[in-house]
């Protein structure tokens, strides 16, 4: 449900940078109000599903009772954090789309401190709160969900941002917003689905054809290294987002490849460092998870692949979420289908199939990244997306 509210807030972005571009400021707080609307609905009905359907399907998927009924006992309580999760996401989406992304930083602080402070006491019991395992660090992340939430607020208000763009006024159901702000996210709502689903697809096929727990813990790890890594490449393609569609507002069309271009150095020079200092001391990363020289020689081949996808990937987000920025989210989800179309079955071939080995499974990063950025390449050198109106 997280990746939803990720992907209503990457449509909401290309809109609001839309609306800033044709210096549009008051249609910026109502796009901004329906977005607001339209994910406490999606939360609605997450909270809804997660009391009714989920704990069904958890009891089907998990085979031992107890973890079952755990996981359920969790889900029931975090679940509850999705409304100030996404209204925060909503938030950052107006902060970025009308360049003003340095604001962010006070809220993603305030969230990680109350996230660390809370997961400490509310999971051990400390300074005098009740000891709550697990669950504790379900009510952590809903307490720090709406830490970061409120003080983005503050910091909206004590800025004046909500009263240049009037933002909370007027505040009823706009149709018109309600249904193009659907329309852009929607296709990048299923395409984060179904990447999240090949992903999850990719973790089981090494735990069925994987002889020792080895190959699953240095997966988790590669997780990892896209996670801390990554994220800089996602911002840099949040920024190409927010940045092309400002552009096209401002009616300069003929300068969305240059742009695109010049944030495609800035992310792939950082990748390319980050890259070499995992080749140069893969020892060193991998010795930080504490699993033994037998892990450690396993992993480096595959912290090599890893690192040159992450190369890949910082140029082929960047022109992908240029697109979004045109707002023809539909050819995003188009890209997104075949690449993990091609992505499954070659994690099937080699795992199911051939029965290879882990380097040569995570080398599916590669394809990954190259069958999405190829079509998104081409067709921003093309001039269907110059057509799109939102």
């Amino acid at each position: 449900f997280g990746s939803i509210g990720f992907a209503m807030n990457n449509g909401l972005l290309a809109l609001i940078s839309r609306r800033a571009g044709e210096n549009k400021t008051e249609e910026i707080g109502k796009i901004f109000n329906q977005g607001i609307f339209n994910a406490l609905l999606v939360a609605a009905i997450a909270i809804t599903l997660s009391y009714t359907i989920t704990p069904t399907l958890l009891r089907a998927i998990l085979h031992e009772p107890e973890k079952a009924e755990m996981a359920i006992s969790f889900l029931k309580i975090r679940i509850w954090g999705l409304p100030f999760l996404y209204i925060y996401q909503m938030r950052n989406a107006l902060l970025v789309g009308t360049n003003q992304s340095k604001y962010m930083v006070m809220g993603t602080i305030a969230e990680a401190v109350a996230n660390v402070v809370f997961d400490y006491t509310l999971i051990f019991g400390k300074w005098g709160l009740p000891e709550l395992g697990f669950n504790g660090a379900a009510y952590a992340s809903i307490i720090a969900e709406f830490v970061g939430m409120f003080v983005i607020y503050i910091v909206i208000h004590q800025k004046g941002i909500a009263q240049r763009f009037a933002l909370f006024k007027n505040l009823r159901w706009d149709k018109q917003n309600a249904s193009l702000i659907t329309a852009m996210s929607a296709p990048l709502v299923f395409q984060h689905a179904i990447s999240i689903m090949s992903w999850e697809f990719f973790f089981i096929l090494i735990e069925r054809n994987q002889s020792s727990d080895t190959p699953q813990a240095i997966s988790n790890v590669m997780r990892n290294v896209f996670g801390m890594f990554g994220c800089m490449s996602w911002a840099f393609a949040s920024t190409s987002n927010s940045m092309v569609s400002n552009i096209i507002g401002q009616g300069k069309k003929d300068q969305v490849i240059f742009v695109i271009n010049k944030i495609v150095k800035l992310s792939t020079s950082i990748a390319i460092v980050l890259c070499i200092l995992l080749n140069l001391f893969p020892q060193v990363f991998l010795s930080i998870y504490g699993q033994g020289d037998e892990f450690i020689q396993a992993g480096i081949p595959v912290i090599r692949v890893v690192s040159l996808a992450m190369i890949l990937m910082s140029f082929s987000v960047v022109w992908l979420h240029a697109i979004t920025g045109t707002g023809n989210t539909k050819v995003t989800f188009t890209i997104e289908a075949v690449t993990i179309t091609l992505y499954c079955i070659y994690i099937y071939v080699v795992f199911e199939k051939l029965k290879l080995s882990l380097t040569i499974g995570w080398m599916s990063e590669w394809l990954y990244w190259v069958c999405m950025f190829i079509p998104a390449f081409f067709y921003l050198r093309g001039n269907h997306w110059k057509k799109k109106v939102i």
